[in-house]
């Protein structure tokens, strides 16, 4: 029984190909119908600085699926994570689990469908964007962390973890899988503020007049994280210790490290830039609705997070431009 990835985009098209490159057994599914045709005549094809090779791949519609997997790995968008989950879960074998690899705290929509103990998660910050039908670009590699929502380490998490080490040597097998995810949703708030602007990531980050900005929207969601008991881990330069403990030092250090981290990747732009100012689409948000549920349960309130989010709506309604005046106005709304 094969292994599927529904989801052949940025990150499922790049984990399944290196898979596949390395002997495992994989289905793609997607709903892109260009790209699943693409792929199922001439292969998926990997470009960029870090890899260039194309792999014989199979890939299907949702509808076109007709077996089950022992594992389905969840490779969507966040904001299609309960649409697939449901349209998945038929095809899961009994025995079987599925594991996010994406953006967001999207175990939760997971585990309350297929339970969680069918449920697993994994942290990705390596660069790539879907390109074109077939076409991915691997833009540079990062952190990759596997874990069980419980934090045990399992036999299944080993053996996941194992296979993940075909795509990345340097994969983790962690017992604080929330702790990433927390650390990730804490640097994901920066590049969504940089996605305000037409800036690279890494420019975004340098700009000493809006580092203020930069820092107190990843410390919003970490004082969260913080209140309800995750320590919040960090990767590739982010550390979210020093944002906690507002070390001012620290956090120099830190951004300045995530500047050369991003300037070093073939992809200069976030995926969110490249949902708004290429694809024209709605971008992943949603994302952070349950980090603003926390933080009204535990009385919390996210005043920069909430007009951020705002803004960014305001792009995908074509309602505001991406430009660097967004920041001006976020900065003379702080307190």
């Amino acid at each position: 029984m094969r292994t599927v990835i529904w989801g052949a985009g940025a990150i499922g098209g790049t984990l399944g190909a290196y898979l596949i490159r390395a002997g495992h057994d994989i289905l793609f599914v997607d709903v892109v119908e260009e790209h699943v045709a693409k792929i199922n005549q001439s292969g998926l094809q990997i470009t960029g600085p870090v890899d260039e090779f194309t792999v014989d791949a199979a890939a299907a519609l949702p509808h076109q699926l007709r077996e089950k997997s022992p594992i389905i790995l969840l490779c969507t968008k966040a904001q299609h994570t309960e649409a697939a989950t449901h349209a998945l879960v038929g095809h899961l074998a009994d025995d079987g689990y599925v594991m996010s690899v994406q953006n967001g705290l999207n175990e939760l929509i997971i585990r309350e469908i297929v339970g969680s103990d069918r449920t697993l998660g994994a942290f990705v910050n390596f660069s790539a964007d879907y390109h074109s039908p077939g076409e991915i670009l691997f833009g540079g590699r990062g952190a990759v962390v596997v874990g069980e929502l419980n934090g045990a380490i399992t036999t299944r998490l080993e053996e996941i973890g194992a296979a993940f080490r075909d795509f990345d040597e340097d994969t983790i097998v962690s017992d604080n899988l929330w702790g990433y995810l927390w650390g990730k949703e804490a640097y994901g708030a920066m590049l969504f503020v940089s996605a305000l602007t037409d800036e690279s990531i890494g420019d975004a980050l340098a700009d000493a007049r809006y580092r203020e900005l930069y820092i107190r929207s990843a410390q919003e969601i970490l004082d969260v994280a913080t209140r309800i008991g995750v320590e919040a881990r960090g990767f590739n330069g982010f550390e979210p210790a020093a944002f906690v403990a507002r070390d001012l030092d620290g956090i120099k250090r830190s951004l300045d490290t995530l500047v050369a981290f991003n300037r070093r990747s073939a992809k200069t732009h976030s995926g969110i830039w490249r949902d708004l100012a290429v694809r024209k689409r709605k971008t992943e948000v949603v994302m952070y609705e349950p980090i603003l549920a926390e933080g009204d349960k535990i009385g919390l309130d996210l005043p920069l997070t909430r007009r951020w989010i705002a803004m960014i709506r305001e792009i995908e309604n074509g309602k505001r431009p991406q430009a660097l005046g967004n920041l001006d106005e976020l900065k003379a709304e702080l307190p």
